[in-house]
């Protein structure tokens, strides 16, 4: 059996490469849960976790994105500057401060699972602003939304029923403490995490216009990271009175916002803005449910915490959820594509029997001389 070519093993990488690296953001993102997890148990504020993490991230990518965007990042100007500062609102220090805030009436598996649903949320925006396009009468467009509702489904399942336990056979050691504010906070904690969502939602929106405007990626990365830092910075000023959360040391907590400015500001957000570009927001999205599915799975083998058949039966159904979904997505870009190429193929053919018939005439002008 001949080996692939070059050209076909490219082939494969451009088309599956969204695929692979957001599903390596998700990865990142799990990882995250477990180190914040355990570094929040240790007195890590959350507000200036997130201040932090933002600003390590723009220092240190700041000078690769100064020289390898040089030529392709275009003039700062206000209006670009205030579009950024926007998208670093909702993308950043607003929604990520709320979402931490929404943990202090809530559950962090309430708010973990609602955070599943901005898939959903970007897929009715993105419908609204004429972003995505849905076919009902074709079976790609019925993919997709039916897709978008059994990934849904699938994230309710695993907060809701939990079903029989399989218990493992080591204890966890680590453990979200829960908040001490009594249950009528309920619905204001809520309320957060619904707000913090729809931020999202709004700023995966927002990105793929943004994008057009500023191509350049991990400049954008840059200004975001650090305008978001300083968003932060005021908002855990203006909420926290105490000095001592600002001091860290550099045990778990310093590498805890290291691990979370790097992988999940730096790279992440990198990934997300270039899968953005080449597959739109709905796409990147759509991968967010993967990291329920893999914190069940290293909190059951890695940290010896128990798994229950509800999370089995939710994982299998948001993973035929989101395979409907991207199948939807897959077709869309080919359906796509060979309309595109159909005007092509027309002036071609055009041009072909424009060819033929200049030949005929030439092959027929010496008979008629003669």
């Amino acid at each position: 059996m001949a080996p692939p070519r070059a050209s076909e093993t490219g082939g494969v990488w451009s088309r599956y490469a969204p695929h692979v690296l957001m599903a390596l953001t998700q990865l990142c993102y799990t990882l995250m849960y477990f180190i914040t997890e355990a570094a929040f148990n240790r007195g890590l504020n959350p507000y200036v976790y997130v201040t932090y993490r933002h600003l390590l991230v723009a220092v240190l990518l700041w000078p690769f994105a100064y020289y390898h965007e040089k030529k392709l990042r275009p003039k700062m100007t206000l209006m670009l500057f205030l579009e950024i500062f926007v998208l670093s609102l909702l993308g950043v220090s607003l929604t990520l401060n709320m979402y931490f805030a929404s943990l202090r009436y809530t559950s962090p598996t309430f708010v973990t699972s609602m955070v599943n649903t901005i898939a959903t949320i970007t897929f009715v925006i993105a419908i609204i602003l004429r972003m995505e396009i849905v076919d009902v009468k074709s079976l790609r467009g019925l993919a997709k939304i039916a897709g978008t509702v059994v990934s849904f489904v699938g994230v309710t399942t695993m907060t809701l029923y939990k079903g029989a336990a399989i218990t493992s056979l080591w204890k966890s050691p680590i453990h979200i403490q829960g908040g001490s504010v009594a249950h009528e906070g309920w619905m204001k904690g809520s309320v957060l995490a619904v707000a913090s969502c729809i931020c999202w939602s709004i700023w995966y929106i927002m990105q793929a216009s943004s994008l057009k405007r500023y191509p350049a990626q991990l400049s954008l990365t840059v200004w975001m990271s650090m305008v978001g830092g300083i968003q932060s910075t005021a908002f855990t000023v203006f909420m926290q009175h105490k000095p001592e959360d600002w001091l860290i040391g550099f045990g778990l907590k310093f590498w805890c916002i290291v691990y979370s400015g790097l992988a999940c500001n730096g790279f992440t957000v990198f990934v997300q803005l270039w899968c953005t570009e080449k597959k739109g927001p709905v796409f990147v999205t759509m991968f967010n449910p993967l990291t329920t599915i893999m914190v069940a799975i290293l909190a059951y083998f890695i940290f010896g915490e128990n798994l229950y058949v509800g999370s089995i039966i939710g994982g299998v159904v948001v993973i035929l959820g989101l395979y409907m979904l991207l199948w939807g997505k897959e077709k869309d870009q080919e359906h796509g594509a060979s309309k595109e190429q159909e005007p092509e193929l027309d002036c071609e053919k055009q041009a072909k029997v424009s060819d033929d018939y200049a030949v005929q005439n030439e092959t027929e002008a010496p008979k008629t001389i003669k």
